[in-house]
């Protein structure tokens, strides 16, 4: 208050400096807290709009990247084989040819002769046969003795994934892929049923899902058992809430990890879903691990890195997300700290992404040559800019963030692995969904009651 201020101009300074201190933070947290609330949710820096928002005008905007000369189809004789820009479909889809000819009245000339075919122009057009449902009908011959009246005898049926079930196996091979590979909540694949006049009840799909994961428990195991033998596994964990969950308030934070490893073009995923995040989760899920474990900064993992034979690595995608925030947090229109920092982590993914399909050693090389010097950059920029900014910014975070993880995030320049690829891949299959997990399916919680998923 006024008349408790100190008469001391010096004193009075440094008050002044600390209040304007603490409004640039809470200006900085009240511009991420509004980003957060009305921003696009992409963590990549430049996307054009929010995913969300791109459902409602997606057609519209899709169809404006391509221009209308660009997208329409060159029809040429079959000899020749010319076609437009517009990708070829693939040769292995069966072809159904329907011949057009010309009227019967229009073959002859005006001449008086009669034209003849001297060629013929050919194009391709996509067909797609909707959903064919039906009844597959299981007759079970009974047959009995009509001379000593022994007990009738019935023709066995083959053996069911799901005994007494109105499931197919194509019908429980199509629940799951248009759950897990689709993203097809369990209500939405009730109506496509329905408006094909099949009532199931979401309940019912639901049961067929749990039955189907005990099943592919063994083939889960087996994942388990390749992923622990992958040179490089990535780890992550996300919250996740989880409603009407015996024993415990809807409220609570529960989290789902996420395990990824093997090589790029056969990648390995794996989900565990815990009600806590306390270190022994980790230290279960990687038992007996030796190699190099990539994961943010953490602190429940440093017990598994601790191991002997375990490495940590630092994960560049979560230092980068920090630099982005800081950059939502500047004055717009206006280049700041972040700005530099996110160019040089964007030309270190830049590298990355010149470097794919390219084989160990060229992509070693690749890094030493052109990341350890912008490394190097990045480095100089970090020791200069660490005293200079206020620990309790946005900037003053990622920058805090990237000094204490810095080691753990340069380690990928040092071998000639596949194992890296700057994290950015392994992530991008990581934050698709957060919904399979790898524990056993009988002792595992639900994510949610039967049918409301």
């Amino acid at each position: 208050m006024p008349d408790t201020l100190p008469d001391d101009p010096d004193v009075l300074k440094q008050l002044l400096l600390q209040m304007q201190s603490r409004v640039s933070l809470l200006q900085e947290e009240n511009t991420l807290l509004r980003q957060r609330l009305f921003g696009r949710k992409s963590k990549q820096s430049g996307d054009p709009q929010s995913p969300q928002l791109a459902m409602f005008n997606e057609a519209e905007s899709l169809a404006a990247e391509v221009p209308a000369e660009e997208d329409e189809e060159t029809v040429a004789p079959e000899a020749v084989k010319k076609r437009g820009k517009r990708k070829p479909l693939p040769t292995e889809l069966p072809r159904v040819e329907i011949v057009h000819e010309l009227p019967e009245h229009e073959r002859i000339c005006d001449c008086g002769c009669r034209k003849q075919s001297i060629g013929e122009e050919t194009s391709e057009q996509l067909e797609i046969i909707p959903m064919q449902i039906r009844v597959i009908r299981h007759i079970r011959k009974v047959y009995a003795c009509k001379g000593c009246e022994s007990a009738p005898v019935t023709a066995d049926k083959p053996a069911q994934l799901i005994e007494k079930s109105m499931a197919s196996p194509s019908v429980l091979a199509m629940l799951l892929t248009t759950k897990y590979a689709d993203g097809l909540p369990l209500h939405r694949f009730e109506k496509v049923l329905k408006r094909r006049g099949v009532e199931i009840p979401r309940q019912t799909l639901a049961r067929w899902v749990m039955q189907c994961g005990d099943y592919l428990q063994p083939l889960v195991n087996l994942l388990r058992d390749r992923l622990l033998e992958s040179p490089v596994i990535h780890c992550d964990e996300t919250r996740l809430q989880v409603l009407k969950e015996p024993g415990r308030d809807p409220a609570s934070q529960s989290w789902m990890w996420g395990q990824t490893g093997g090589p790029p073009a056969h990648p390995m995923v794996l989900f565990d879903y815990t009600a806590n995040r306390a270190q022994e989760v980790p230290q279960r899920l990687l038992e007996g691990y030796r190699g190099y474990l990539m994961t943010d900064d953490y602190a429940g993992y440093n017990a598994v890195a601790a191991q002997e034979g375990v490495e940590r690595l630092g994960c560049w995608a979560h230092a980068r997300r920090k630099f982005i925030d800081a950059q939502k947090a500047q004055p717009k229109g206006k280049t700041g700290r972040a700005d530099m920092a996110l160019n040089l982590i964007n030309k270190l993914y830049g590298v990355e992404r010149d470097s794919k399909g390219l084989d160990e050693a060229s992509r070693l090389q690749a890094r030493r040559l052109k990341s350890e010097p912008l490394l190097h950059q990045l480095k100089t920029w970090l020791d200069k800019t660490h005293s200079q900014v206020a620990p309790q910014s946005a900037l003053g975070k990622a920058v805090s963030y990237l000094a204490s993880n810095w080691p753990k995030l340069i380690r990928y320049t040092e071998a000639c692995q596949h194992r890296l690829e700057l994290s950015a891949f392994y992530r991008s299959k990581m934050s698709g969904c957060y919904r399979w997990m790898a524990s056993p399916i009988s002792s595992r919680p639900r994510l949610s009651p039967l049918g409301q998923r």
